[in-house]
């Protein structure tokens, strides 16, 4: 199946519901949502970006962005695709295009923070070379937040 990922404002409309979906999925399997504070601005470039995955139908299909981080390093956010395009290789072409907006963007190391309760997400990151760091952010403290990174600075 063919996806058209593109830039697209984390303020859009488009970017919002699919990040309102995400929202829901964190509340089934956590109880609550993620309470990271973002920022609208966060996603912009230089010091960031947010792609949408559009299907073949023209329908938004999944999203995905980084935004900068301390010492040079990009934090990646919001990586989600909508159930009826998961198992399709998708989730892994939006953080293929994410750690390639960052590198482009000089950044050198990708991190980014998931839960214990998204097995399938764990797997996919540890698979593409994603390994523990020092925790970080809002979830730094929180038992079984799990930490992740790897170098991007060469993949370009």
């Amino acid at each position: 199946m063919q996806f058209n990922l593109v830039r697209t404002p984390f303020g859009s409309p488009v970017a919002q519901a699919l990040c309102s979906e995400l929202h829901e999925e964190y509340v089934r399997r956590y109880g609550d949502g993620d309470e990271t504070v973002i920022g609208e601005d966060d996603f912009a470039p230089p010091n960031g970006d947010f792609l949408v995955a559009f299907g073949p139908d023209g329908e938004p299909a999944g999203c995905g962005g980084w935004r900068a981080h301390e010492d040079g390093d990009a934090e990646m956010k919001r990586i989600y695709v909508r159930e009826g395009y998961r198992r399709r290789g998708l989730a892994r072409r939006i953080v293929a295009a994410v750690e390639d907006s960052a590198a482009r963007a000089g950044r050198k190391r990708m991190l980014l923070e998931t839960g214990p309760r998204q097995p399938e997400a764990i797997a996919m990151y540890g698979s593409l070379g994603y390994e523990p760091v020092t925790p970080f952010g809002h979830y730094a403290s929180t038992e079984g937040s799990v930490h992740l990174g790897r170098e991007i600075q060469d993949i370009q």
